[in-house]
């Protein structure tokens, strides 16, 4: 029988955190939680630790962590309160773990993911930003620390599936010619700028396929998830600018493919549920059980394919400028447009105002060659104060 395998799952109250820990409870001879953790969400985080009683218990919002510890305590609880970016980076990093989901949004969940890697862990990376900031510095730690690095956004999932395991620095010599990354185009796919014009946050939140935390559908919704897509697959697979291409697939059941230079097109094909990547990176060489049920061809009945709409879209022009350009840029990218959707969710700025946002703040700001992580870390503090000025002066 195989190992126990002892699992830390960052951001384990968020969508990805929820569809892991029900994956693991259906596999109880194959994984323990080592440790999980949250940001303010004690009641969630309490729940979770009642049922699967983990070692330790993480909260970054301190106030939020000395409630945890006392509900726990009153229950009768062992697992152990901790708080703080330094023990979200010791839950990462322990001896005694195996996995670490690393599921934290936005650019908290960096500096945990970067310690995992360090330490050699097995990585199942959901948080878009650890490689959208800082690609290069954590490519170099997953590296030098022997980690083992798994995707489990749905289309660099895919792509990981159909990919040779085997294939080198160079996509071309293992006979990759182009990633092909599919987008279900968000909500707002068909709409024409006097819809665009009046879109609120309620519409916004709406995905046709996906059931995600409110950053990322509202991501989703601009297509800015799928520029941090593009900028994610140039690192996990070593694929330039031009060897990536979006397509459109508005039924959200082919989650990726890779075109071969002999013609053929390999794909991914599932019912739109995290279960799956998550089953298949947990598991990983082995498939598991993920509770997903079977893909019914025959209900889908037909696949559409169009190309995306840089113009009526323009985030994800946005995120491809960014990558080609290099250094910080993305990490500038990534932090205007984080402060961007808070500012729309809160009603602060129109829909059509993130991308100008973000552009304003990437022609604003100096790029320059990322040369660690504490620069980057810079860059994004420094993006950020230029975004919420922005959308000060627009309020």
């Amino acid at each position: 029988m195989p190992k126990v395998q002892l699992v830390t799952i960052l951001g384990a109250t968020g969508t990805i955190g929820v569809n892991t820990l029900d994956v693991i409870s259906q596999h109880p001879n194959r994984f323990k939680v080592y440790a999980l953790t949250a940001n303010k969400n004690v009641d969630a985080l309490f729940n979770q630790c009642q049922q699967f009683n983990p070692s330790y218990a993480v909260m970054l919002d301190e106030q939020s962590a000395e409630q945890l510890s006392l509900k726990l305590k009153q229950a009768g609880s062992e697992t152990e309160v901790l708080c703080g970016m330094t023990a979200l980076e010791f839950v990462s990093s322990h001896e005694k773990v195996d996995a670490v989901m690393a599921a934290i949004v936005g650019s908290a969940g960096l500096r945990p993911a970067i310690a995992a890697a360090k330490a050699g862990k097995r990585i199942l990376l959901a948080n878009k930003e650890t490689l959208v900031m800082a690609g290069s510095i954590f490519m170099e730690a997953v590296e030098e620390g022997g980690a083992m690095l798994l995707p489990i956004d749905s289309e660099h999932n895919a792509i990981f599936q159909v990919m040779p395991h085997d294939k080198s620095k160079s996509l071309i010599s293992c006979g990759v010619k182009k990633i092909l990354l599919t987008a279900s185009g968000g909500p707002f796919r068909k709409a024409s700028d006097e819809v665009l014009d009046r879109v609120t946050v309620k519409q916004a939140l709406n995905h046709p396929n996906w059931v995600m935390g409110p950053k990322i559908t509202i991501d989703s919704a601009t297509l800015m998830n799928k520029g941090l897509e593009v900028i994610e697959a140039h690192w996990l697979f070593n694929a330039s600018a031009e060897q990536i291409e979006v397509v459109v697939h508005p039924q959200s059941v082919i989650h990726s493919m890779v075109e071969f230079a002999d013609g053929s097109v390999l794909a991914q094909l599932g019912n739109p549920d995290m279960r799956t990547p998550i089953a298949y990176a947990l598991g990983y060489p082995e498939r598991l059980q993920s509770g997903v049920s079977s893909l019914d061809l025959f209900k889908i009945a037909r696949f559409d394919f169009e190309p995306p709409d840089t113009k009526k879209f323009p985030c994800l022009r946005l995120a491809f400028d960014a990558l080609k350009a290099g250094g910080n840029a993305a990490a500038i990218m990534n932090a205007a447009n984080e402060v961007a959707v808070e500012a729309f969710i809160n009603e602060k700025i129109s829909f059509k105002d993130i991308p100008v946002l973000i552009e304003t703040v990437l022609e604003n700001s100096q790029v320059v060659a990322a040369t660690d992580l504490e620069m980057l870390i810079a860059s994004d503090q420094e993006a950020r104060v230029a975004a919420k000025l922005w959308v000060n002066c627009a309020v």
